[in-house]
């Protein structure tokens, strides 16, 4: 696929990767791109760089994602690529976090992509094309062992993105799941305020923004499904998929070292 011409939605893109990716598509000449954040001021900043549409969305209620998708046809008709971008960390630690802040962290990191999905696939299978693109993260594949919310929402959202992907092909849409590893962000600040979940998180290295948007643009040329900016994710995954005890004991004898540096 390629984006020129093209109608490009991006939410949580006001920051981070999510600007990034606006930037970047921004290049490829689409007609339109659609900058969707709940902080709008952030969103009209990069809305206003690139010459795209500013829209003030909360993904986690599904008549604002709604609204958006109406607003994005309206600014530049059917929608050819849906970017769900916006996540958020969620609460460290495991089962003890409250309801309350699993419950955020499903609603924007699993189900937001849900209802993008509800909002614009019927337009894209009624035209036989259309693009979904969910960002997830390496935590999905992998695991984030500071966070159990944000692991597991993750991994749902990759989940997600591989049932559309298996159904919705032979309508004509296709699929792009983003797991990214460290990204220089501000979710990544606070990640790294844990040094325990820091140890395995920055093991990959760290990438830029832009560095991540480069790999995207390219893998949506390709029609890629599952989009590894940082490559060693690749081989970790097949790992954990031959051996998963090995990767088991790798991952507690990674925890263990960096809870005894921190003591």
């Amino acid at each position: 696929m390629e984006l020129n011409g093209r109608n490009i939605v991006v939410t949580g893109g006001g920051s981070g990767i999510g600007r990034a990716l606006v930037r970047r598509m921004a290049a490829e000449a689409p007609k339109t791109i659609v900058v969707a954040d709940l902080d709008i001021d952030a969103a009209q900043a990069v809305a206003q760089a690139v010459g795209g549409v500013a829209v003030k969305t909360d993904v986690s209620r599904p008549d604002e994602i709604t609204a958006l998708v109406a607003r994005a046809e309206d600014a530049g008709g059917p929608i050819d690529l849906f970017c769900s971008n916006a996540g958020i960390p969620g609460p460290g630690g495991g089962p003890e976090a409250p309801d309350e802040e699993w419950q955020r962290t499903w609603e924007v990191n699993v189900m937001a992509h849900v209802w993008a999905a509800r909002a614009v696939l019927p337009s894209m299978v009624e035209r036989g094309e259309g693009y979904l693109l969910s960002t997830a993260s390496a935590a999905g594949l992998l695991t984030q062992v500071s966070a159990m919310a944000y692991s597991a929402t993750k991994a749902a959202a990759v989940s997600v993105a591989e049932w559309l992907a298996i159904n919705f092909a032979d309508a004509g849409i296709k699929v792009s799941c983003l797991c990214p590893q460290a990204v220089r962000t501000p979710m990544l600040d606070l990640a790294l305020e844990d040094p325990v979940g820091a140890a395995p998180l920055m093991a990959g290295g760290l990438l830029e923004p832009e560095d991540v948007a480069e790999v995207v643009i390219e893998a949506i040329r390709d029609e890629r499904f599952l989009i590894l900016p940082h490559e060693e994710v690749g081989h970790h995954i097949a790992l954990k998929g031959a051996e998963p005890e090995r990767w088991i004991r790798g991952m507690r004898r990674v925890v263990r070292e960096a809870r005894a540096a921190q003591s």
